[in-house]
């Protein structure tokens, strides 16, 4: 990594908190983490803000936001991003056929419309310079509904924001998923 991580000991008590969450989820306290934990407030931000997205509840399903995030993070060429959300995606019972085709999904019978649009969406917002165009967004929000568009763009962005954040710092895969 282009930063260095603090002894554990030197982050604030509630930036530790999360790091034992993510040790009892993980096995191990995530790199990305760390390095948001360097400025304590806004790791908090980040912190939270995943946990809304990432949540049970969600209008949008588990295995497809997955989808999303690992695409997203092939986009951009987060290393750590494609292993931690491909361990995830295999988590909420993707096929390892289904990762492997992920980066070529379109014109592939593995995925269903929900995905199809779901990734398209995705890559538009990601590739900013082509733009959402009104045929695509119609047929999201038809699929998705007002609630869950809100929903996916959010975790588009937050992905997007994750994925170049992790990049630039050059955090390596901790070894969650053999494809990174």
């Amino acid at each position: 990594m282009r930063i260095a991580a603090k002894p554990l000991c030197e982050y604030p008590w509630f930036v530790r908190l999360f790091f034992w969450k993510q040790k009892r989820t993980y096995g191990q306290v995530l790199d990305p983490g760390l390095l948001w934990g360097r400025a304590p407030l806004v790791f908090a931000g980040v912190a939270l803000l995943y946990g809304a997205l990432n949540r049970k509840s969600s209008p949008l399903d588990g295995a497809l936001r997955s989808l999303v995030t690992v695409r997203i993070s092939q986009i951009n060429h987060c290393s750590f991003c494609i292993d931690v959300n491909t361990k995830t995606l295999m988590d909420r019972g993707a096929s390892m056929e289904k990762v492997e085709a992920l980066a070529q999904w379109r014109g592939c019978p593995l995925f269903d419309a929900a995905e199809r649009a779901a990734l398209e969406y995705a890559e538009a917002v990601t590739y900013s310079d082509r733009g959402v165009d009104g045929a695509l967004f119609a047929r999201v929000k038809d699929i998705f509904g007002g609630d869950g568009v809100v929903e996916l763009t959010g975790l588009i962005a937050f992905q997007n924001m994750s994925s170049k954040f992790n990049a630039a710092l050059d955090v390596p895969p901790q070894g969650f998923c053999k494809i990174s």
